[in-house]
């Protein structure tokens, strides 16, 4: 399953803050499909501690955001449409800064990608 987030209202980081990630289910592994504002890498690994998901760096288990109350190994969800509280963890010079995270699409086919982003990929 792949579920595209837009996170946002980072006003402490920046006005304009924002960043639509894909989260990939299986692999726990997510990727950046665009953002402004917050120093995201291409891609990272998904952490699930509770009912919250943790972005985290690629190579590593620090949490550069935490989508409070997404948990995306649940039984039930996410849906799209679903909102939640987000922590901006991602610069050690500033406090967690809060904002939010929107479920936009929730993709339940398991469809293989025609380019991987991910470096720890075997390529063909």
């Amino acid at each position: 399953m792949r579920i595209t987030v837009h996170l946002d209202t980072f006003d402490r980081v920046n006005p304009c803050a924002y960043a639509i990630l894909w989260l990939d289910q299986d692999t726990h592994k997510w990727s950046r499909e665009g953002h402004v504002g917050l120093d995201l890498p291409e891609w990272g690994s998904l952490a699930v501690d509770g009912s919250n998901t943790l972005i985290c760096a690629p190579h590593g288990t620090r949490s550069l955001c935490v989508l409070e109350g997404l948990n995306v190994e649940g039984r039930d969800g996410p849906f799209e449409g679903e909102t939640g509280t987000a922590q901006w963890c991602g610069y050690d010079s500033v406090p967690d800064v809060p904002g939010h995270w929107h479920v936009q699409c929730v993709d339940a086919e398991t469809t293989q990608a025609e380019h991987g982003v991910f470096a720890d990929e075997d390529s063909e």
